[in-house]
């Protein structure tokens, strides 16, 4: 775990607008007083009003999360990314600091603001689009390997989660065998799963590509907040634009298929892990709210993380998920 100097936490908590402000003017814009707080938990972000020219977001990192050449490496991914005209939204690269600022305690990026509506993945052109678009960017991806960035397995984002889901203490007492038990078994399917699947190519990926982290433009999806990007299996870029039923995914998984193969042959061979990978998120996301939960924006915005309800509700989950992934992969109907 990176450790993040107290002072710096303490400096990110407190994040006010005039440090804000200040903090994108020492870069070398003029602010025009504007300031709008943007969707994010894990970060904070702003749109912030910038005098003589449109309107600019600037991102402060979270302390003690990734290490200044962790983020730099997803900027240089970012950057490869654009080179081949893939609508990515790429940090401002400075005059003075590059795409990472450093000011006083604060670690930021600037990005030019852009404007878009959420996908349908119910429209099956943007499921075409979005797998065009990943598998562009996977052509990327593959021409070389984060040498800093974590890599997605069952022991990273399940295991470990795990662990911190019960060394967090939020799970009830009267709860913690029946947790322990099915979270066993889950990770027992979801090894088995990846072990099935090996040898596993591993490549770059955006790591959280779900409806939030894409915008829809008059030319198609821009994506944006490459801030998990991981190394890790094709599918994990591609899976969370599967839901409902199974014979609807399969109807999704065809438009997909039949976009990602214009430029890249699809990772078949991968379609075992769509209910692990699922599983995965499930648990990395509950621990990613157990890790958090000493900043007063967690307890505010997610109360029911700390009711038995959320831990019967998600023993249920888990439960479902064994299940699912004891049937048969999903099929490509084209």
């Amino acid at each position: 775990m990176i450790m993040s100097d107290p002072s710096a936490a303490s400096a990110f908590m407190n994040l006010g607008p005039d440090a804000i402000l200040g903090a994108v003017e020492n870069a070398g814009w003029r602010c025009d007083g504007r300031l709008q707080a943007l969707p994010s938990y894990e970060n904070r972000v702003y749109q912030v009003g910038i005098e003589d020219g449109p309107s600019l977001v600037v991102k402060f990192y979270r302390p003690g999360r990734w290490d200044d050449e962790q983020i730099l490496e997803e900027h240089r991914f970012c950057a490869q990314l654009a080179e081949v005209d893939l609508p990515v939204i790429v940090p401002l690269d400075t005059a003075s600091q590059g795409t990472l600022i450093h000011d006083g305690p604060y670690r930021l990026s600037l990005y030019a603001q852009t404007v878009g509506r959420p996908p349908s993945f119910d429209d099956p052109e943007h499921r075409r689009l979005l797998g065009r678009f990943a598998a562009r960017m996977h052509n990327v991806s593959v021409l070389e390997r984060f040498a800093t960035r974590p890599t997605l397995t069952p022991e990273t984002y399940g295991h470990d989660s795990i662990v911190a889901l019960f060394d967090s203490g939020r799970v009830p007492q009267i709860l913690e065998e029946a947790f322990d038990a099915v979270a066993s078994h889950a990770m027992a399917r979801v090894e088995g799963l990846f072990e099935a699947c090996a040898p596993l190519a591993q490549i770059r990926i955006h790591g959280d590509l779900h409806a939030g982290n894409i915008l829809w433009t008059g030319d198609g999806p821009v994506v944006m907040d490459f801030d998990d990007c991981a190394t890790g299996p094709a599918l994990a870029d591609l899976w969370m634009f599967l839901s409902g039923d199974r014979s609807y995914q399969e109807l999704c998984l065809a438009d997909l298929v039949e976009g990602y193969e214009q430029f890249r042959p699809f990772p078949f061979e991968q379609l075992p892990l769509v209910e692990a990978l699922r599983t995965l998120r499930i648990v990395h996301h509950g621990a990613w709210l157990a890790r958090r939960w000493d900043d007063p924006a967690f307890p505010r915005a997610f109360g029911w993380f700390d009711t038995q309800q959320y831990w019967q509700d998600l023993i249920l989950t888990l439960k479902e998920q064994i299940s699912v992934m004891d049937e048969a992969p999903l099929r490509v109907v084209l």
